[in-house]
């Protein structure tokens, strides 16, 4: 169980505001303060600066948060677990980014599932910053994801290697065939919201060609990756996808990839869970249930 000046602390942390902390936790604001200072003392160091009207976490208070929201995680997991049966297999609660929900697990969740009927499964299917965010507020107990995580928060396990293809409609009139990634400039690109995966990793590989999905000639931000793919067939653009995610449009046809020279993107997606999280070997264990080879191809 978390204690209550931590539960003050990881308020502080959310805001960075007393008042809205205080408000938050329905306290005083003196009462926060109180509880912070109670913090520092116990732990011999400073939490937060305060500097140009900002609060900021001083390294001893980053490496008390991550501490702490695992403690609160875990704590999430262990009611759960307390509240089985020691013979009711383990309920599944975890996250997974729209690629990797619609394309990669469900192979292996169906497997998971033959093998344990009676177990709930919930899945939350969203982009890897909403993941991180349910993961840390113990709504989750772990998630898989295409994006980067903070190596300081999490530990994680690679479950696979994917390719990253620029692709458009199968007969998408380009004036001249482009060749590198800047005759793709003329084009719109078709992209997902920030804080999913897919669209961190594009925008870091554009900007290590100095370059920004501004700079295409148009822009469509789309959250929803069904919506995305039919703009795609429908000839709206182009855009850069995981072969897992396209593989069935490519095979048949109906979409084709584009090969640049300056091009050749391979990415990591990760199983995550909280760092120093106690039941590490638990979510190592589900790793191997529900790594990619252990479904239905």
């Amino acid at each position: 169980m978390l204690d209550f000046r931590m539960e003050s602390f990881l308020a502080v942390c959310r805001h960075m505001n007393y008042t809205r902390a205080a408000e938050e936790l329905n306290l005083t604001q003196p009462a926060v303060s109180q509880h912070i200072r109670w913090l520092e003392e116990r732990y011999g160091a400073p939490l937060f600066h305060y500097a140009n009207r900002r609060l900021t976490l001083t390294p001893a208070g980053q490496l008390l948060r991550t501490a702490a929201t695992t403690v609160l995680h875990d704590d999430g997991q262990l009611k759960r677990r307390m509240q089985q049966t020691l013979h009711t297999p383990q309920d599944l609660r975890f996250g997974a980014t729209p690629t990797v929900g619609m394309h990669m697990v469900p192979g292996p969740l169906a497997a998971y599932h033959r093998r344990y009927p009676e177990a709930g499964v919930y899945l939350k299917v969203d982009n890897t910053r909403a993941l991180c965010q349910a993961l840390d507020q113990g709504e989750l107990d772990f998630a898989i994801v295409e994006g980067y995580v903070r190596k300081q928060d999490y530990d994680s396990m690679l479950y696979r290697s994917e390719p990253y293809l620029p692709v458009c409609a199968a007969h998408y009139p380009f004036e001249q065939e482009p060749s590198r990634l800047a005759d793709l400039l003329g084009e719109t690109l078709l992209v997902r919201e920030p804080g999913s995966g897919g669209r961190e990793i594009l925008e870091r590989s554009l900007k290590r060609s100095n370059l920004d999905v501004s700079d295409f000639r148009g822009l469509l931000e789309i959250g929803d990756m069904n919506v995305l793919k039919q703009m795609l067939l429908l000839g709206c653009g182009v855009a850069f996808l995981y072969r897992a995610a396209v593989s069935e449009e490519l095979a048949r046809g109906r979409l084709r990839a584009l090969h640049l020279e300056d091009v050749q993107e391979r990415n990591d997606i990760t199983f995550i869970w909280r760092k120093g999280s106690v039941f590490a070997d638990h979510y190592r264990s589900l790793f191997r249930m529900l790594r990619p080879d252990s479904g239905e191809a």
